[in-house]
């Protein structure tokens, strides 16, 4: 046993921060957190369904169809029928909605960088690819 808190206890005021920071930026771009996380989930790649989408972003699969919809009436996704079984919709980022992801997530980052800078650069290097390495794993590691 160490003296050290846990991580959740270390990170949760840091993850509460660092959302505070984005929600300015999110407002200006009049998208709300789960928009933006949806956006960022379509960014690279389309999703065959809504619930295949929904548990990317550990989001209930009935509480985004909302979100979806602004989305959509926005212009910033697509939901099209999936020739391959009719019940099932492929969702996918528009040019708009690629834009604005971007545009967003330029934002969110110059906010970041500003608190990254307060790490020397070997440590921000270093806690950057920590971070990166621990976001990949499986959820139920």
């Amino acid at each position: 046993m160490t003296d050290r808190l846990d991580l959740a206890a270390m990170l949760q005021p840091l993850v509460q921060s660092l959302i505070a920071a984005e929600q300015p930026v999110l407002a200006a771009h009049g998208i709300s957190m789960w928009g933006y996380a949806v956006l960022t989930a379509l960014a690279d790649t389309a999703v065959r369904t809504q619930a295949a989408l929904a548990e990317a972003i550990g989001a209930d699969k009935t509480r985004i169809i909302s979100t979806l919809d602004r989305l959509q009436d926005a212009g910033l996704i697509t939901r099209d029928p999936d020739p391959r079984d009719r019940r099932a919709r492929i969702l996918a980022i528009t040019a708009e909605g690629a834009l604005l992801h971007r545009s967003v997530r330029t934002a969110i980052q110059a906010g970041e960088d500003r608190l990254l800078d307060r790490l020397p650069p070997a440590d921000r290097a270093t806690f950057l690819c920590a971070v990166q390495t621990l976001a990949r794993l499986p959820r139920d590691s």
